[in-house]
């Protein structure tokens, strides 16, 4: 099974716990690849993940599956040489926008899911990975909140979440899909950019049952359980933002305790992955130091 996350060093925390949640879950071999780059502009710079955090994130997937792999592509050339000028300074991080540059990359499959690093894999995605596609350059559940309120016909409910999605790349690299999607993000500035490009150029998106990216509350049936931005009308209408590596507020604010063992094996992990980025710089700064005597 091939999957897809994209963004710069700050999701980190995520990956871990989203891909452990894979590794739990998925009964076959998961290829992951995490598109990643290092973005400056202006007043904003973004350091793109390390390679060694994909080299142990990889160790710690084989030890569920000797065949598990991490790739991680570094894409900062490809985004700096055509960066969605009319978005990078809007409150969505330019990062977001990396997933728009998939079908430019060689090494990514015909077939890959696309998922946020907020998404936790709950059960085996089997019946939504292999779903037919011939028709389709992207399959997805319909935004909890857009569909209602962004929609080309006020008639049909087709307005996509960009958090789970499964490529069609063969497809997408064949229509030039995302090469307008690219261009749109280039020369207009938009609500949740990448997203808004997908829904507004995809003629042939394949809607999907909830359960396989659950917005809202977690389902016996969820599949994909997405931690996005929700509305609480009581006691007073707020917003509410948790994410998995949020442990305290998954608990006292979203009263979900269904993903502690999933949660305690992250804190474990990442806590290991600190320690050894510490010994590494430690190690290559007197490295550096002893040759430059």
């Amino acid at each position: 099974m091939n999957i897809l996350y994209c963004g710069d060093g700050n999701i980190a925390d995520g990956v871990i716990i989203s891909v452990l949640s894979l590794c739990r879950t998925v009964k076959e071999p998961l290829n992951i690849y995490i598109l990643t780059a290092t973005v400056s502009h202006r007043s904003t710079h973004r350091n793109a993940l390390p390679s060694d955090f994909a080299a142990f994130l990889e160790e710690k997937a084989k030890e569920y599956d000797k065949d598990n792999t991490v790739t991680l592509i570094d894409i900062t050339d490809l985004f700096m040489s055509d960066k969605p000028l009319a978005n990078m300074d809007t409150r969505f991080t330019p990062c977001c926008m990396l997933r728009l540059y998939a079908d430019l990359v060689p090494e990514l499959p015909d077939r890959v899911l696309y998922l946020d690093n907020d998404v936790i894999c709950r059960k085996d995605p089997f019946e939504f990975y292999y779903q037919d596609m011939e028709n389709a350059s992207v399959a997805g559940v319909l935004d909890y909140y857009g569909s209602w309120f962004f929609r080309k016909n006020i008639f049909i409910r087709d307005y996509l979440n960009s958090g789970v999605l499964l490529l069609n790349l063969k497809k997408i690299r064949e229509s030039g899909l995302f090469r307008e999607c690219r261009s749109k993000c280039k020369n207009e500035e938009m609500f949740m950019p990448d997203q808004s490009a997908i829904n507004k150029l995809c003629a042939d998106k394949q809607i999907c049952h909830r359960k396989y990216n659950e917005q809202r509350k977690l389902r016996k049936d969820t599949v994909f359980q997405h931690f996005t931005t929700s509305f609480r009308l009581f006691p007073w209408f707020h917003t509410v933002s948790v994410k998995p590596w949020n442990i305290k507020g998954m608990h006292k604010t979203l009263h979900i305790s269904e993903y502690d063992s999933l949660l305690s094996e992250y804190e474990k992990v990442n806590e290991e992955y600190k320690r050894r980025a510490i010994k590494n710089e430690y190690t290559e700064r007197n490295s550096r130091f002893l040759f430059n005597r």
